[in-house]
């Protein structure tokens, strides 16, 4: 396994990281993070100077080792994040390049690409939530479409989204795996309604959506009828596997801050303390570790990231968790501010071992796939 980086990708760094020093001064204020109109439009524009620059296809275009450099370096210069183009370039983009059609590749992938069109995933249920394979929205085939019905619960950028990454059992009576289709669901077809959910920290980037008698075009459907559980693991790859690397830089960053500002309130002196510091320095070095060697390995057998992405994905959230713990403890009574640093980020920690696969499912997938234990009955 080869962890270095070729001259060509190190040029690729340093050209980016130029870049990124130019343009950055001159972005507008971030939108209210309430304005979800505002934060579309400050997103989708960030994404089109992305592909102005020709930096825009590096999410599927790229080999997984300059989307782990173009992740990295955007996060260290402050980059804006995706945001609002979250599930489109990171999830049912990937996806559509790697099992769509040509003519779906052309249809959806360059407005993503250009910051266009805005992607949300219809794929958890108020029944169906870890357990996917037990959904329940219905689709049954009328002439050239598909007529949806049921519901979505943390539909993610549902209310400001042009298209639905949609799962849908098109064969009741089929094996719970086997009867699933993946469909594109444009989200201004009549029947839809959309109610955004408000967390726990505040913001409200996920909603329920309830399918009355919706009509998707046949032509939507990625991959074939009832394949939709495989084209489904193609896309949680990708969502488990690279999606997270700038997370992590992120993450590295705020444990110096952390040591920074322990040093300066006093509470450096608590040898307990220090050793979680420490402790959560050498996690976060090991999961940059396991990122290089995932794309590594992305490299070497083909573009669609492994199963290493779920050991990833799991040990990633709980030190996620451990990280905002530790600032709470750095704060002290600070860390009921919701005005400080780090406060709303604590709050948020707690989904990371639900979303994208709770970390019980995670542990079925490392043992059942990657360790070859039996399944548990």
């Amino acid at each position: 396994m080869d962890l270095s980086y070729t001259p060509e990708e190190e040029e690729f760094r340093f050209r980016l990281r130029e870049w990124l020093a130019e343009v950055l001064p001159g972005l507008p204020a971030k939108p209210s993070p309430d304005d979800w109109p505002g934060r579309r439009a400050y997103d989708l524009g960030w994404q089109r100077m992305l592909y102005d620059a020709g930096y825009a296809g590096v999410h599927w275009d790229a080999s997984p080792t300059l989307r782990t450099i173009f992740l990295e370096e955007t996060e260290k210069a402050g980059a804006p994040y995706v945001g609002a183009g979250f599930v489109g370039l990171l999830h049912a983009g990937p996806t559509i390049a790697a099992e769509g059609t040509p003519e779906q590749r052309a249809r959806w992938l360059p407005p993503i690409l250009r910051g266009e069109e805005v992607w949300c995933q219809g794929f958890s249920e108020p029944d169906a939530g870890s357990d996917l394979a037990a959904l329940r929205t219905r689709a049954r085939r009328d002439g050239d479409d598909y007529v949806v019905t049921g519901s979505k619960i943390w539909t993610s950028h549902a209310e400001v989204a042009d298209w639905c990454e949609l799962l849908v059992r098109t064969d009741p009576d089929a094996p719970r795996h086997k009867g699933i289709t993946w469909l594109a669901m444009p989200m201004d077809a009549d029947g839809i309604t959309v109610r955004p959910l408000r967390t726990l920290a505040g913001s409200a980037e996920f909603a329920e959506v309830f399918l009355d008698e919706v009509r998707v075009p046949a032509v939507n459907r990625v991959g074939e009828e009832n394949d939709g559980w495989r084209v489904t693991m193609v896309t949680l790859s990708f969502e488990r596997g690279t999606a997270f690397v700038g997370e992590v830089v992120a993450c590295r960053r705020v444990l110096g801050e952390l040591a920074r500002t322990a040093r300066g309130n006093g509470r450096w002196d608590d040898p307990v303390l220090r050793r979680r510091l420490g402790r959560l320095d050498a996690e976060f070095r090991a999961l940059w570790r396991l990122t290089q060697w995932n794309v590594s390995e992305a490299e070497a057998s083909g573009p669609v990231p492994g199963l290493g992405g779920s050991v990833f994905k799991l040990r990633y959230s709980h030190a996620r968790q451990q990280l905002y713990d530790t600032a709470a403890e750095v704060l002290g009574p600070d860390s009921l501010d919701l005005d400080r640093p780090w406060v709303l980020d604590r709050l948020s920690s707690l989904s990371y071992t639900i979303a994208a696969g709770t970390s019980q499912i995670q542990r079925n997938i490392v043992a059942e796939r990657i360790l070859g234990l039996p399944k548990g009955r």
